[in-house]
């Protein structure tokens, strides 16, 4: 019992060592203090508190060593899963992925975790309607990065998976247009008649997507392309890019499709 005690005491000291490094922005010395927090809560057999202090380690981490704060926050996932805790896991997945995004630059993991988030989250009963938007934002990452990768079968599954779940939502439905226009550029990029045959579809499936400015994008864009006339192609994105501002992946994926108009070499949208 006095042993406990004593663990219990030196917990409660990295805890406050871990603090006022914090405190005077020592970030590594916090998370390694943190980190030992965490090894003595998991010699107690308290998991919850352990993977606390595993989380607050890769807080620590994330403003001064990246790999450690991914390597705290695994930790942390894999106490968390053992208990049954998919929810909590799968936010720390994203917190993963998103320092893959941004300091580490490495987006096939980032896709990973984004991927193992969704899984957990699909798995999980409880509030749905919170649960579906944080799935879907997960599989919305991991589709952008695949077309970015040039990996436009995964892309185009998963924005018509995300396109198909959300029309059919009162709250969501009118992000499906969105989604089935990114899908019928996958499509584009790889073959023309592809996309004809994709668009039909999604009209037939979303019959508000035939009125929408993306829908008649798509159809001004295939017409340009068929009739090899870069001048039409370009008209048609201005005029859209002058009331919906293209995102930087719009702009790659519809330059991607540009260049397959025979003499086009500029790279330009403008």
């Amino acid at each position: 019992f006095r042993g406990n005690t004593r663990v219990e005491e030196a917990c409660e000291m990295y805890t406050r060592a871990a603090n006022m490094f914090k405190i005077a922005k020592n970030w590594s010395a916090a998370g390694n203090a943190f980190c030992q927090a965490a090894k003595l809560h998991m010699q107690l057999q308290s998991k919850h508190d352990s993977a606390t202090s595993f989380v607050d380690a890769g807080n620590a981490y994330k403003k001064a060593d990246p790999q450690e704060a991914i390597n705290c926050l695994n930790a942390a996932i894999d106490i968390y899963t053992d208990m049954g805790r998919f929810t909590i896991a799968a936010k720390h997945h994203i917190t993963i992925a998103e320092i893959y995004e941004a300091e580490l630059v490495d987006i096939e993991k980032a896709i990973a975790h984004y991927e193992q988030a969704a899984d957990y989250y699909k798995g999980e009963e409880s509030n749905r309607q919170v649960i579906f938007i944080r799935t879907n934002k997960c599989l919305l990452k991991v589709a952008a990065y695949a077309a970015q990768l040039e990996q436009y079968q995964k892309a185009i599954e998963i924005y018509e998976q995300v396109g198909t779940n959300t029309m059919d939502n009162p709250l969501l439905k009118y992000s499906a247009k969105e989604y089935f226009f990114k899908a019928a550029l996958c499509h584009f990029i790889v073959d023309e008649l592809n996309a004809k045959l994709a668009l039909e579809k999604y009209e037939e499936m979303f019959p508000a997507f035939t009125d929408s400015r993306e829908c008649k994008l798509l159809k001004k864009l295939l017409e340009a392309h068929e009739e090899q006339n870069c001048e039409a192609y370009t008209e048609a994105v201005k005029e859209f890019d002058s009331i919906s501002r293209l995102d930087q992946w719009l702009t790659t994926m519809l330059l991607r499709i540009k260049k397959s108009i025979q003499g086009e070499g500029d790279g330009d949208l403008k």
